[in-house]
């Protein structure tokens, strides 16, 4: 699976969120509603999430394995 196309659209009225982006994978699968965010240990991506009635939240993608969940630190 290659990603295809990533459109990233900026956010200028809240501090912690920078942005919001959109993948595609392999010209045929389409992940919207990312969220780049500015955190306390630098930029990270939030997987898209749908709010609850009990207001706690649920992502509606996310990787399928721990091994994929793993961020690999910087130049490793």
């Amino acid at each position: 699976m290659e990603i295809t196309e990533v459109k990233v659209y900026p956010v200028s009225e809240n501090e912690k969120l920078k942005a919001y982006a959109t993948i595609i994978f392999d010209d045929c699968f389409v992940v919207r509603d990312l969220k780049i965010i500015d955190g306390n240990n630098g930029l990270f991506v939030a997987m898209p999430s749908k709010k609850k009635k009990d207001g706690t939240y649920r992502r509606t993608a996310r990787t399928a394995t721990r091994p994929t969940r793993s961020t690999p630190k910087p130049g490793t």
